[in-house]
C-alpha cells in the first residue's frame, strides 16, 4: 500500500477559453477523507471528474490506487466508485433492481449481484422501499440508494461529489453516519462540499479551492484558526432597539460591525465580550431575540482567504462543462 492512495500534482482543465481547474495539487492517505472545500463553480467537480478518468487533464499528474488516470483508467475504474452531485440511478427501475443491475455490469454472477443488493438495501436502511420505483423515493432515500450503487463492487477509494446537496438536515446527518462507518471499514474518500460543517464532521485534512486552484489545506481546526476570533451576533427584539445596539456593539469592539436585517454582528477578539454585551444590553432595557457567540463558517473562511463571500461567486464549471 502506498503513503497515499490518491496523488495529484499540477492538474490543468480548459473548457474554451476558460480555465476550470489550475494546477491542482492534493493527497490523499488511506483509510481517512479529504474534504475539497469550495463554492459552486470553483472547480471542485472537474478535479473529482479527471481523478475519476470521465475528463482527460490537458496538463499534470495524477495516480490513483498507484495507477496512472492518464495512462491505466481502467485500473483506477476498478478501485473506484463515485457518487455525484445528482442521482445516476434508472428511476424507473426499484431499488433492488438498480442495484442488481449495476452488480451484473460489474461481472457479478446474477445470484451474486442479487445478494449484493440485498446487502445494501439492508446497510442503507432501504429494505422497505426495495420494489419501489426510485422515482418514488424522497430526496434522502434517492442519495442513499445513489451511495449504495458506487458501493457496489465494493471499492476501496469513493469519489463523493456534494453527496448531501439538497438534502435535509435529517437526511444530511443519516448519510454522515453511513460515510462514518464506510471509512471505519478502510474506505479512503475525496468529499467535495460548500458546508465547512460538514467537513468539519467527515474530513481528516481539507482543501480550499477557488476558481480552480488550492489557496489552502489543512486539518478544520487549522482552517478555522486562520480565520481567528468568534463572531458576536446580536439580534434586536424590535426594530426600534436596533440602533442602540449597533452603538453599543461599535463601542465594545475594534472592528466594524455589521448589521443585516434586525442582527448586528462583529468580531469577538476577547472572550470578555459577551459578559459586557449582556450588561449594556441589560442597563439600556434591551431584551435581545438572539445573542451568541459562534465559531467561524464556511463564508468566513473564504472570506478571510479571498476577500469575498463565496456564496457571491460563480465561474463556468457548472455552466461550460459538457452534459454528464
Amino acid at each position: 500500500m502506498t503513503d497515499h492512495w490518491i496523488i495529484a500534482e499540477g492538474l490543468v482543465k480548459r473548457f474554451g477559453n476558460t480555465m476550470a481547474v489550475s494546477g491542482v495539487d492534493l493527497k490523499v492517505r488511506p483509510g481517512t477523507v479529504l474534504g475539497m472545500l469550495g463554492p459552486n463553480g470553483s472547480g471542485k467537480t472537474t478535479t473529482v471528474r479527471m481523478l475519476a478518468t470521465l475528463l482527460k487533464p490537458d496538463a499534470g499528474h495524477a495516480a490513483v490506487g498507484g495507477y496512472d488516470i492518464r495512462t491505466q483508467p481502467h485500473q483506477v475504474r476498478q478501485l473506484i466508485g463515485l457518487t455525484g452531485q445528482y442521482a445516476s440511478v434508472d428511476e424507473k427501475l426499484t431499488g433492488r433492481e438498480n442495484l442488481v443491475l449495476i452488480g451484473r455490469l460489474l461481472g457479478l454472477s446474477r445470484s451474486m449481484a442479487k445478494q449484493r443488493a440485498t446487502e445494501l438495501l439492508a446497510q442503507f436502511q432501504l429494505e422497505d422501499a426495495a420494489h419501489k420505483a426510485a422515482k418514488a423515493y424522497s430526496g434522502g432515500m434517492r442519495r442513499r440508494l445513489d451511495l449504495a450503487a458506487s458501493l457496489v463492487g465494493r471499492p476501496g477509494i469513493l469519489f463523493l461529489d456534494e453527496p448531501t446537496t439538497g438534502l435535509d438536515p435529517r437526511a444530511r446527518l443519516n448519510l454522515w453516519t453511513l460515510i462514518h462507518e464506510l471509512v471505519r471499514q478502510g474506505t479512503t474518500v475525496l468529499l467535495t462540499t460548500q458546508y465547512l460543517e460538514e467537513a468539519d464532521h467527515l474530513a481528516d485534512d481539507i482543501i480550499v479551492i477557488d476558481r480552480g486552484r488550492v489557496i489552502a489545506s489543512g486539518t478544520p481546526d487549522q482552517l478555522k484558526a486562520r480565520v481567528g476570533a468568534q463572531t458576536l451576533a446580536v439580534k434586536a427584539g424590535r426594530e426600534v432597539d436596533l440602533p442602540a445596539i449597533i452603538e453599543l456593539i461599535s463601542e465594545l469592539v475594534s472592528g466594524a460591525a455589521e448589521v443585516e436585517g434586525l442582527q448586528v454582528s462583529a468580531p469577538a477578539a476577547s472572550p470578555d465580550l459577551l459578559p459586557a454585551v449582556v450588561r449594556r444590553l441589560d442597563a439600556a432595557g434591551i431584551v435581545p431575540a438572539e445573542l451568541m457567540l459562534r465559531g467561524p463558517s464556511l463564508d468566513d473562511v473564504f472570506l478571510s482567504l479571498t476577500g469575498r463571500h463565496a456564496e457571491a461567486d460563480s465561474d463556468a464549471e457548472t455552466t461550460r462543462e459538457p452534459p454528464r
